[in-house]
């Protein structure tokens, strides 16, 4: 081993031991609190995920109550959080938990890996942070914290790399604290061994022994393959009021969102004439449409181009749920990507 080395397990636990950061899944990292905090930490920032977390383990508190939890109770808790497959594995996980662990999650790492949206890493989190398993948890951020020791110009989102990664740190387990080294690494990548450029190579506990920092190239590492660029898709956005109420739909149950609510919506970038014409041929009487402010929201493959109107139909079209603002806000999960079209509702009940 060269930069990734047995000799960086003291200095690197002496220094999350100084000072981590107070996480409240730190506090209490029972095998539920670990794995739920996991799962919302994946493609989302540590600050934004406090929030939901306090509220979602103050609504389900335990694994068998996400297990009885109706749809419509843990897609409200997730919604903004994105990535919404998640939530809903998170969901057949507990059930399965349920039925087969007696409701509470197995001290293996094999049998973690086979529960819904567990992958590798997650396993590894619960297995060694809940469980004291000496298992790696190989994310991002230990995967450039590894490529820089190492000075390694393979791209990190190569297969191959991330288990060579997995296998060496599996070796520098230490049997007392294979969780705390997990979180040590995944702290030294979040606060100080930063991406973009911008290590904070005099912060760090490990920089005798990096070998991107004595090579100079540790504000150029790691490599990345080429991400492809995303399609981008425009979309005619309808906040639709009737009586007071709100018009929502249901999208399909396969593909981007799948199964969430949102605000109807027409292919395109339409202007008020043409909003109009297509609304009249599904036999919709439109008895007033404003433009609204237009809106930008990006995937990981596809991004929306969003117009956006504000109208009013004369009868309620049997193809829409119609809601209160006050219901929108508090029973359906609506995706992040309509709130801004939201703004005009805000102080209605």
């Amino acid at each position: 081993m060269s930069g990734v080395c047995a000799a960086m397990t003291a200095p690197l636990l002496g220094w999350y031991d100084a000072g981590h950061r107070d996480l409240p899944w730190r506090a209490s990292p029972t095998p539920y609190h670990v794995w739920v905090s996991e799962i919302m930490l994946q493609q989302t920032r540590v600050e934004a995920v406090r929030g939901y977390y306090d509220r979602w383990m103050q609504a389900l508190p335990d694994i068998r109550a996400l297990a009885a939890a109706e749809e419509a109770v843990y897609m409200k808790l997730w919604e903004g959080l994105g990535y919404y497959s998640r939530v809903r594995n998170l969901h057949r996980a507990a059930v399965e938990v349920c039925a087969a662990y007696g409701g509470a999650l197995p001290a293996d790492y094999d049998k973690l890996r086979a529960l819904p949206g567990i992958g590798e890493y997650t396993a590894g989190a619960i297995a060694s942070i809940a469980f004291g398993l000496p298992i790696p948890a190989v994310d991002g951020n230990v995967l450039r914290v590894a490529a820089r020791l190492d000075n390694d110009f393979t791209p990190i989102t190569d297969a191959k790399y991330k288990k060579q990664t997995r296998t060496r740190f599996a070796a520098l387990m230490p049997a007392d604290r294979p969780g705390d080294l997990n979180q040590a690494l995944m702290e030294l990548g979040a606060m100080v061994c930063l991406p973009n450029g911008a290590p904070l190579c005099g912060d760090c506990p490990l920089q005798h022994l990096c070998l991107g920092y004595h090579h100079g190239n540790a504000a150029v590492l790691p490599m990345r393959a080429a991400k492809k660029a995303r399609r981008v898709e425009a979309r005619t956005v309808l906040l639709i009021r009737c009586g007071g109420l709100v018009g929502i739909r249901r999208r399909p149950d396969s593909g981007l969102l799948a199964g969430l609510w949102e605000l109807p919506a027409l292919d395109g970038a339409l202007t008020p004439d043409e909003v109009r014409q297509a609304l009249a041929a599904r036999g919709w009487q439109t008895s007033k449409l404003l433009s609204l402010r237009p809106a930008k929201h990006i995937f990981t493959h596809v991004e929306w181009h969003m117009t956006g109107y504000y109208l009013e139909l004369a009868a309620p079209p049997a193809e829409l749920t119609f809601v209160t603002p006050a219901d929108l806000r508090a029973a359906y999960a609506l995706p992040s990507a309509f709130r801004s079209f939201l703004s005009v509702l805000e102080g209605e009940a």
